[in-house]
C-alpha cells in the first residue's frame, strides 16, 4: 500500500508541474482582441526627455483622432508608452512590459540607440516596428518588419550638403561633431561625402566627446579663425545649447549654424534667452509655420491638447499612427509579417509630407529646413 500510495504521489505531481510550467498559455489570435494596442519607448526623464515627450504627445494625439473618428476597422486603439531614460538597456526592459501588456504594433524606440535594441526581439515576436525617430542607418537592420517615419542619419547628412549648393548659401564650411555617437559620426560622414560631390570645402573640422562636452572653447577658436559662414553641427540640442551659449558673440552675425534633426527642441534648451539660437537652421519634413491645412490643423490641435508647439518629432509620431491606421486597414490585420507586405505598397499624406516606403524600411519624402531668429522657427527661404 505504501508503494502505491508513493506512486500515485509521484504521477499527481508530474501532473501539477505540467499544469504550472510544462506549457505555455497559448495566446489569443491578436485579431480577435476588442483593442488594437500600440506601445513606445523613450526618455521621458533626463536631458533627452524632451525628444521622449514630444513622440508620446504627438502619437496620442493621433490615437485619441483615430478613435474619435470610429477606430481602425472599428476597434479602438490604445496606446502605452514606456520611460527608457535614455538607455538601451531600460528599453529592453520596457519592451518586455508593452509584449507582457499585449503590444501588437511597436513605434520602437524614440533614439536609435533605443530602437537598435529591441530590433531583433519585435522581429522574433513578429511585431511591425515603426520608429518616428530613430535615424541611425543601422539602428531597423536585419528586421524585414521595421519601418520609419524619419529620415536616416546618411540620408540628412548628405541632404544638409544639398541644400546648402541648391539655396547657394556658401561654399566654404567648417565642420563640428560628436566623435563617440553614431547618430553624430553618421551624420558627419554622409555629409563630407557629399560635400566632395557638390564643391564644397570643408576648411575647418573639429570634434567633441561626452566627456568633453562642457568646454568648447578651443573648437570655437578654430572654427572662428577659418573664417567659415557655416558650420554643420549634426547633434543634439542638449550639446548644441551649451555650444551656442559658449559661441556667442565670437562668430560674426551673419554665420550660420546648420544641423539635422537632434536639433530640434533647442528653443527649449536656451529659453532663458531664445536669441542664442539665432541663424541655426535645422533640417526637417515638417514647420509648424507651413500653411498647409493638414498642417495647420495639426499644430492647432498640438496647441490646444498640450499648450505648445510640435516639433518634428511629435510630427513624425503623429503621422506613424495614421501609417500604422493604414497598414492595418490594407493587411486587414495586425500581423507583422501582412502589415510589413502592406507597407511597401502605401501612399501615406502627413503632416511630415507624402510618404512611401522601401523594403529597407526607409521613407521616401521631401526635406526642407527650419531657421531660428528671435525664438521663432520658419521656413529658411520663405
Amino acid at each position: 500500500m505504501k508503494k502505491f500510495f508513493c506512486m500515485m504521489m509521484a504521477v499527481l505531481m508530474v501532473l501539477a508541474m505540467t499544469a504550472c510550467g510544462g506549457e505555455k498559455t497559448p495566446t489569443p489570435n491578436q485579431d480577435e482582441t476588442e483593442t488594437i494596442r500600440i506601445g513606445g519607448i523613450g526618455p521621458l526623464s533626463g536631458g533627452y526627455a524632451n525628444y521622449g515627450f514630444s513622440v508620446k504627445n504627438g502619437a496620442q494625439l493621433a490615437v485619441d483622432e483615430i478613435n474619435a473618428a470610429g477606430g481602425i476597422n472599428g476597434k479602438q486603439i490604445e496606446l502605452s508608452f514606456q520611460d527608457s531614460q535614455a538607455d538601451p538597456e531600460s528599453a529592453v526592459n520596457a519592451y518586455g512590459k508593452l509584449m507582457d501588456w499585449g503590444m501588437q504594433v511597436s513605434l520602437g524606440g524614440v533614439l536609435s540607440g533605443e530602437t537598435a535594441s529591441i530590433v531583433a526581439a519585435a522581429r522574433e515576436d513578429n511585431i511591425m516596428l515603426i520608429t518616428p525617430s530613430g535615424s541611425a542607418d543601422k539602428c531597423i537592420d536585419d528586421n524585414s518588419r521595421a519601418f520609419r517615419v524619419c529620415f536616416y542619419d546618411s540620408f540628412q547628412g548628405a541632404a544638409a550638403a544639398q541644400y546648402i549648393k541648391n539655396n547657394n548659401m556658401v561654399d566654404t564650411v567648417g565642420i563640428l561633431y560628436q566623435s563617440d555617437i553614431d547618430y553624430s559620426v553618421g551624420l558627419y560622414n554622409a555629409f563630407v561625402e557629399e560635400c566632395g560631390k557638390s564643391g564644397i570645402t570643408i576648411a575647418e573640422t573639429q570634434t567633441f566627446t561626452d566627456a568633453t562636452k562642457t568646454d568648447f572653447s578651443t573648437q570655437i577658436n578654430a572654427l572662428v579663425n577659418s573664417g567659415v559662414k557655416l558650420v554643420f553641427i549634426p547633434f543634439y540640442a542638449e550639446e548644441a545649447s551649451t555650444f551656442l551659449t559658449q559661441a556667442r558673440g565670437k562668430f560674426a552675425d551673419d554665420v550660420y549654424f546648420f544641423g539635422a534633426d537632434g536639433l530640434d527642441g533647442i528653443l527649449g534648451k536656451v529659453e532663458q534667452d531664445p536669441t542664442i539660437a539665432n541663424n541655426v537652421l535645422m533640417l526637417t519634413p515638417f514647420a509648424a509655420d507651413d500653411p498647409a491645412e493638414n498642417v495647420q490643423a495639426f499644430v492647432k490641435a498640438y496647441q490646444a491638447a498640450y499648450n505648445a508647439t510640435p516639433d518634428q518629432f511629435a510630427a513624425d509620431a503623429y503621422d506613424a499612427v495614421y501609417v500604422i491606421k493604414a497598414a492595418v486597414e490594407k493587411a486587414g490585420t495586425t500581423d507583422g509579417d501582412a502589415m510589413a507586405a502592406a507597407m511597401t505598397s502605401l501612399e501615406v499624406t502627413g503632416v511630415t509630407g507624402t510618404m512611401t516606403w522601401n523594403a529597407d524600411g526607409n521613407t521616401n519624402k521631401n526635406a526642407s529646413a527650419i531657421l531660428y531668429y528671435d525664438g521663432v522657427g520658419s521656413l529658411f527661404g520663405a
